[in-house]
């Protein structure tokens, strides 16, 4: 694929989704349902009578919060590498879930059907309040600077069209771009797996299992 025809891939064909809310994964296929997101982005039940751990912590809970107000309403392309690093390193323990997309000649179309269901999952009143990471990924083909501004773009696409059909609150809404720099498919980074959009629920509100 050439840098002319990356640039121009921007219509969604193909979209399946990764639950990817332990080491392993489990595919949902073409068409993944809303419920399906949903159940991925819920937060887990805590189990009483566990450790806290680091998590469950008041103090560190705070210093999450205040970083996300600091991320709020900018712009994907202004975070800094370092702010997409704490933001990947605070998603890596939360409910998640991986949209992978493949992208079509000269379009900016996303797949309507598929972003319709992750519309649907965010509005549930079982998320409200929640705040919503929606980082965009490339694979390995193409340069850098190109490649992170891709994932931006990607994000971007997604953010946009959740705030305008769905009504979804943009604040809740941290759009980051990360390029080509964490492949799913790491031993094969032409890998179309590794062109996708992560969904993180970065405020998990957990409750005690009794």
């Amino acid at each position: 694929m050439t840098r002319f025809d990356k640039f121009f891939g921007l219509k969604a064909i193909t979209l399946t989704a990764a639950l990817s809310m332990t080491a392993g994964l489990a595919f949902a296929g073409d068409n993944v349902s809303a419920n399906q997101i949903l159940d991925a982005l819920k937060p887990k039940p805590a189990t009483r009578g566990l450790s806290v751990g680091p998590q469950a912590d008041p103090t560190a809970q705070a210093k999450e919060a205040t970083f996300l107000n600091t991320v709020r309403n900018r712009s994907t392309r202004s975070l800094s590498m370092g702010e997409r690093e704490q933001i990947a390193e605070l998603a890596a323990t939360k409910p998640k879930i991986d949209l992978e997309i493949q992208f079509d000649y000269n379009s900016a179309d996303i797949a309507k059907t598929s972003v319709q269901a992750l519309g649907k999952a965010l509005s549930d009143p079982s998320l409200k309040g929640s705040t919503f990471v929606v980082a965009g990924h490339t694979d390995a083909i193409g340069g850098e600077e190109y490649n992170q501004g891709l994932s931006e773009r990607r994000a971007d696409t997604i953010k946009k069209y959740l705030v305008q059909n769905y009504g979804l609150n943009g604040t809740e809404l941290v759009t980051v771009g990360y390029g080509k720099t964490k492949l799913k498919d790491t031993a094969n980074g032409a890998d179309p797996i590794n062109r996708r959009v992560q969904v993180v629920n970065m405020e998990a509100k957990t409750t005690a299992s009794k």
